[in-house]
């Protein structure tokens, strides 16, 4: 099983290094950095936009800055932006905003999704069924900026029932109360974490509840469920011993790339709740035409990708001994 999950890390790696070069080329050939400079009125001499350009190693032909852009990653150098300013500076802060954000919204969204397709499964044509894929539809029906809006009302809702503003949904709060703790700090990043982590986990639960009831449903007849009730377990304890470990070996891939996934679409939800991390960047780097930052964002992604990738395999090893034996 080690030389199977090395195998499949190394192919990952290819995979990450070939989707940033094609990232870097095309914002390369598309981009000109240069264009907000010249803008400036009055204009720069000549002689400042040329320098600017050779600072932007505009001048050597793409293969050979993205292998210097590349040289400076591997030792912790990400460039700078068209601003002049370090991106590995402001990488970590965005990084951990963006994980905050997208690695709770899919856990509640992975979990509330399995428990829901589950009871779907094993109450088909029930009311429970019904209810669970009716909401399933709708939520998938909706498109993620207009979900967002419609948990914003929602949370606006909320605040003017309590008579407070405790939920907010704008910025991801400062977490920062100078002597009044790390409880009380806490609290105040959840009252901006709840309403786009709830925005992010309704897709989640909609999308993995569909999976999980179909994947719940070609099990719940099979062989092996009726020989372990008939050797003296319950039928529940039969479901969930037997039959949701084996319903969850094809979730496992949807499970790791979903979070994939979820990171590439996080540009609409960081967008609309003003949320500064990953996603809001890419769209800053576009609108500045900054090459740098567009390919250190699908780095990013690409090794998130690669992480969740490559835990799906661990995973599905876990769950499938025949992976093991084989």
């Amino acid at each position: 099983m080690f030389g199977f999950l090395l195998r499949r890390l190394l192919n990952y790696v290819v995979l990450c290094v070939v989707a940033t070069f094609l990232a870097f080329t095309l914002s390369s050939v598309a981009f000109d950095p240069l264009s907000l400079l010249k803008q400036h009125n009055p204009p720069p001499p000549a002689a400042t936009i040329e320098a600017k350009r050779l600072q932007l190693h505009l001048d050597q032909p793409i293969p050979q800055r993205f292998l210097t852009w590349g040289n400076g990653v591997i030792h912790g150098d990400f460039g700078q932006t068209t601003t002049d300013h370090p991106i590995t500076d402001e990488l970590g802060r965005r990084v951990g905003v963006s994980l905050r954000l997208f690695l709770l919204g899919i856990t509640v969204g992975i979990v509330l999704g399995v428990l829901i397709g589950v009871a779907s499964a094993v109450r088909q044509y029930k009311f429970t069924d019904y209810v669970s894929t009716l909401f399933s539809y709708v939520v998938l029906a909706t498109p993620v900026f207009v979900l967002g809006q419609l948990t914003k009302q929602a949370a606006q809702s909320v605040n003017y029932l309590t008579g407070s503003q405790w939920l907010q949904f704008t910025g991801e709060g400062s977490g920062l109360l100078g002597d009044a703790g790390w409880l009380a700090g806490m609290q105040e990043r959840a009252r901006f974490l709840i309403v786009p982590t709830v925005t992010i986990a309704l897709s989640q639960i909609a999308f993995y509840s569909r999976y999980q009831r179909s994947a719940m449903l070609d099990v719940l007849g099979s062989d092996f469920l009726r020989t372990a009730q008939a050797k003296g377990l319950t039928r529940r304890r039969a479901l969930f011993k037997h039959g949701l470990r084996t319903a969850l070996i094809p979730m496992a891939t949807l499970f790791a790339f979903g979070f994939g996934l979820l990171v590439v679409g996080g540009v609409f939800t960081e967008t609309i709740f003003n949320w500064p991390g990953m996603g809001q960047w890419l769209v800053q780097g576009i609108r500045d035409q900054d090459a740098n930052v567009t390919s250190t964002v699908t780095l990013f992604i690409a090794v998130c990708v690669l992480v969740s990738g490559w835990l799906s395999d661990v995973l599905y090893a876990l769950l499938d001994p025949r992976i093991r034996i084989r």
